[in-house]
Formats: structure tokens, C-alpha cells, sequence
């Protein structure tokens, strides 16, 4: 290894802080041998960001940290190079909400742990008090971490100012002054609308409330996004008046946390579904993921089958387009409703469905590229056939898509809401008319001092309460056992949403959200490079 090589090394790791022992320098050059021309400096580079990964006591670097490093390095190249591809570490992978794993927080150990045993879907009356119970504790565990909600570790005039330490609502009894209480929104009477924790229930008044951002270390008063209604949980600053009642003055949802902080905490727990990764296979899928530039999703909502002129006309030019392209789509989403009239009672026409279902298969394998190279995954409206119109939705029946399968055997039926791990970023689907259902559901008018954007309030309500669909239990009932599956932590990647809105893409604290609009009404899609992360919203 020449000098110049030596030197740059030294140099580069001079940048970062770093000062290298002889035996360390020695090891390095012996990895970047291997390589040659502009790809030294790359090597260097990523061994170098590995090494940050790594508990290191001081910036004076040693051989043994740096050995780990090159062998984890090596390991995921023979990783990458050999023919073997594992389930682990496949490309794409579907995650059925069934499937997922339920973690629950225990608040003395501060720790989740993993439900063990069945989860009946027919639940006890205890599980409807546990969902609620979990969402709160999953929202209050994360708060707890929020500087401007955390107690002081030292009292001083500055940390009287610049925290807002919550109080549970038990302790607001006799109290006098400002309190800041965290609790879900309930009616547990008619008209009357109250704030419950863990430790009590107290009736709130709202008629002076206005919406908190935090933005500093300072809590400032400013209207912010969110649709605030019954079942969403929410933090209050207030004070008890003499008849027992809240005044609530300021409110807001709990702020949010970077998906990389809540992973650190959760002590390798697969809260997504899709499998953990060792380092190794972690690093040869961030390396797979940056080359999968020509990756992409078709994602449409509202295929009505029963209506050749305004859904499987269209879709054939559709397919026709993406046909003809260089490199054709590596997915297709197909989200209901599939129907143009509600799979109910009354609905007896599903052997007719079952032979559109068939006419689709005829239809996609008509294009050869398609068939051969793209997948294709089916997930399920609220008006589809099913058991019930309950979250989450089972697959698509089987009777259904028997003939669409002959055609395409590898189609894919999941539930609703449907889970996508493309490499190690997560993908969330869903199909439901969220919006319409939000602003009936909203208690008060959403502020339009950020923004005027509903959507926006949309995104931001499900982020900040980590759930698909916060909306009362008499609104849109939910599997109490199987809640968990409509959780949005840590923060995913992505949040697909299939409603009947106009179409919309919104990047939200780094997440990026967007909304394809109905395919049969408004003849709206959306094609998404989950590479870059990059939204293109189209139409016929």
C-alpha cells in the first residue's frame, strides 16, 4: 500500500476525530487493498461510519475495535455475493396484520415485553379496557422522554420555565394553579366530554382551548395541525374550577420521536413484523436498498370491478403504459373497494365478482413483462367482502380470487391494513375514507393558522397518536386483541393511505405520507420509488 493511500486514511480519520495506533492504521490499509481506483475512498469511508457504531472509550483508535469493523464488512460482502437469498433478507416482503407481533409496556420495568398465547378475536370485556389502556402507556412511555415533559433532574428558575411536568389527574383534586395532565379524550356522558388517565377521570371544558407546538426549549403558544376528537389522547395545560370542571387552556398531542431514538429503546423487539437483522445482513440491505434505483410501486384505490367503463378500461391503459416501459414496476398495489355497490346483506351478486376477479387475471396476464417480472398484492376495502366492516380486515375470501390465481399464481392477498418491508424500510397500506370520517368525528374546528390542508391535519393526527385510526369505537370498530395492528411505532418509512379524497403527498418529521385518491372516480394513482422515497401523483 503506497503512501498516498496511508496519508489519506490518516487524514480522513483526522476528520472525524479520530487518532489511529500503528496496528489500527496497518489493519485498515490491509481492508482497503482490496479495493481499487475511486472505490478506496468509499471503502474508507464506510468503515469509518461503521466505526462510529462502535463503543468506543477514546478517539485514540486501537486495532481490536477496527477489526470488528472489517470483519463485519467482510461478512456482509460474502453476504452479498452469495446465491442464497434467505426470507430474512429479501427485498419485499408482505406482513399481514395477523401476523404481527404484540408488544405491551410494563411502566414499572419500563420495558416492553412480547404477549405470548393466543389472541382471540372474540375478546373478554378486559381486552376493551387494555386497548385503551396500551395506547396510553405506549403515548405516555414517550412522552416521558420528551425534554419539555420530563421532570428536572435539578431545580432551578431556568427548568421552572422550560418544563412542563405532567401531573397525573388524581393529583388535581384541591389543587390550585396551572397543571399540565395527559389523558384520552372520553364522553363518558352525553354532552360531556372528560380527560382520563390511568389514576382518574375529569371533565374538561374546551370552549377556550387552543392547539400547543413545541418548538424550543420553551413551550410557545401557537395553533398547530391535528383533528382533536373523542378517543384521542392528548396533553392539557389547565386548571380545576371551583365546580370540579378542567379548564382547559392550552392542548396538543404528544410530541413525536425520531424512529431512530424509539429503536435504540426497543432492545431489538420487531414491532413492523418483518423479521430483526443481525449488523451484517443490516448493512448488505442499506447497500442493496441505495442500488434498487428502478424500483417501483404502482399503488391505486377503488378498482371496481362490476364497472368495465370506469375502472377496467382504465386500468388496461394502465397496464398497457407501464407495459412498454424500460423497466417495468416491481409492484402493483391493488386496494378495494373492489366494488362499486357494499359487499353487505343485501349484496348477491359475488359469483359475478368472482368472475371479474378472474376477467382482472385475464387482463394482467395479457402483459407478458407484468406477469413475469412484477408482483402484485390485493389488499382489501371497507366495503369488500368480509366477515364484518371491523379493523383489522381479514384477506380478501378465498372463493373470490380463485380464478384471478389461476392466472396469477403469485398474487398476493393481504388484510387491511397490510405491512411492506422493502429492504430495511417500512412501508405502511391502508384503505379507509380517514379524512371524512376525522373532521365528523373532530370536536373542535381544526386550526388553519399552520396550515388549511386536511390532509396535513390527517397526517399529523395519526403520527402523533401512532395509530391508523384513532377515531371512537362506536365510529369505527376495532379486534380489541388485535389493536396493536393499526400502531404506527416507531414511526414507519412510509404511510400509504387509499381514500377517497383528492390525491395528496405530504412529508411529515421525515415521514412521508401520501394519499392515492379513487382510481374509478377520479382515475388517480400514485407511482412511488420507495429508493428515494420519491411520490409521483398521476392520472389518466
Amino acid at each position: 500500500m503506497n503512501a498516498s493511500t496511508r496519508k489519506k486514511v490518516q487524514r480522513m480519520c483526522k476528520i472525524r476525530g479520530y487518532n489511529l495506533k500503528v496496528d489500527a492504521l496497518d489493519e485498515i490499509l490491509s481492508f482497503v487493498s482490496r479495493f481499487e481506483g475511486p472505490d478506496v475512498d468509499e471503502a474508507i469511508d464506510i468503515l469509518l461510519s461503521q466505526l462510529e457504531n462502535e463503543s468506543l472509550k477514546s478517539t485514540i483508535i486501537d486495532k481490536e475495535p477496527v477489526h470488528r469493523v472489517v470483519s463485519l464488512l467482510l461478512e456482509a460482502e460474502e453476504a452479498k455475493e452469495s446465491p442464497e437469498v434467505s426470507a430474512a433478507t429479501s427485498a419485499f416482503r408482505v406482513v399481514d396484520a395477523f401476523l404481527i407481533p404484540k408488544y405491551k409496556y410494563d411502566p414499572i420495568r419500563k420495558q416492553f415485553y412480547e404477549h405470548t398465547g393466543g389472541l382471540p378475536i372474540h375478546g373478554e370485556a378486559s381486552a376493551k379496557a387494555a386497548l385503551y389502556k396500551d395506547r396510553f402507556l405506549l403515548l405516555s412511555q414517550r412522552l416521558s422522554r420528551d425534554q419539555h415533559f420530563s421532570k428536572p433532574a435539578f431545580e432551578s428558575e431556568f427548568s421552572h420555565y422550560g418544563s412542563c411536568e405532567i401531573s397525573p389527574i388524581q393529583s388535581l383534586v384541591g389543587q390550585t394553579g396551572r397543571r399540565w395532565v395527559m389523558g384520552v379524550i372520553s364522553q363518558l356522558e352525553d354532552g360531556h366530554f372528560y380527560l382520563e388517565d390511568l389514576t382518574a377521570a375529569v371533565e374538561i371544558n374546551l370552549s377556550n382551548a387552543i392547539s400547543f407546538c413545541v418548538l424550543t426549549i420553551i413551550i410557545q403558544y401557537k395553533i398547530t395541525t391535528g383533528f382533536f376528537s373523542e378517543n384521542t389522547i392528548v396533553v392539557a395545560e389547565g386548571e380545576m374550577l371551583v365546580e370540579g370542571i378542567f379548564q382547559v387552556l392550552t392542548c396538543g398531542f404528544p410530541p413525536l420521536e425520531e424512529r431512530d431514538k424509539s429503536l435504540k429503546l426497543l432492545s431489538g423487539h420487531d414491532f413492523f413484523g418483518g423479521g430483526t437483522f443481525t449488523k451484517e445482513e443490516t448493512i448488505r440491505l442499506v447497500e442493496m436498498e441505495k442500488r434498487a434505483v428502478n424500483d417501483m410501486y404502482v399503488i391505486l384505490s377503488d378498482i371496481w370491478l362490476d364497472n368495465e367503463e370506469k375502472a377496467l378500461g382504465k386500468l388496461e391503459t394502465v397496464l398497457d403504459g407501464f407495459e412498454s416501459v424500460e423497466v417495468v414496476p416491481s409492484l402493483f398495489v391493488f386496494m378495494g373497494n373492489f366494488s362499486s355497490r357494499p359487499c353487505n346483506l343485501s349484496f348477491h351478486s359475488y359469483s359475478s365478482l368472482r368472475m371479474q376477479f378472474g376477467k382482472l387475471g385475464e387482463m394482467i396476464a395479457a402483459h407478458p413483462r407484468l406477469k413475469e417480472s412484477s408482483q402484485f398484492l390485493f389488499i382489501p376495502g371497507p366495503d369488500d367482502a368480509g366477515p364484518s366492516t371491523v379493523l383489522p380486515r381479514c384477506a380478501l375470501p378465498k372463493y373470490l380470487t380463485e380464478e384471478l390465481q389461476k392466472h396469477i399464481p403469485k398474487a398476493i392477498f393481504s388484510s387491511n391494513p397490510c405491512r411492506v418491508k422493502f429492504y430495511t424500510q417500512e412501508i405502511v397500506f391502508f384503505r379507509q375514507d380517514m379524512l371524512y370520517r376525522m373532521r365528523r368525528a373532530c370536536l373542535m374546528p381544526p386550526s388553519t393558522e399552520e396550515t388549511d390542508d386536511y390532509f396535513q391535519h390527517l397526517v399529523a393526527t395519526i403520527t402523533h397518536q401512532s395509530h391508523l385510526c384513532p377515531l371512537p369505537l362506536t365510529v369505527q370498530p376495532i379486534i380489541w386483541n388485535y389493536d396493536h395492528c393499526l400502531y404506527l411505532y416507531p414511526t414507519p418509512h412510509t404511510i400509504v393511505l387509499g381514500d377517497r379524497s383528492p390525491q395528496k403527498a405530504f412529508k411529515y418529521t421525515g415521514i412521508t405520507c401520501f394519499n392515492t385518491g379513487s382510481f374509478s372516480i377520479d382515475s388517480t394513482f400514485v407511482a412511488y420509488r420507495p429508493c428515494s422515497q420519491e411520490v409521483e401523483l398521476s392520472a389518466l
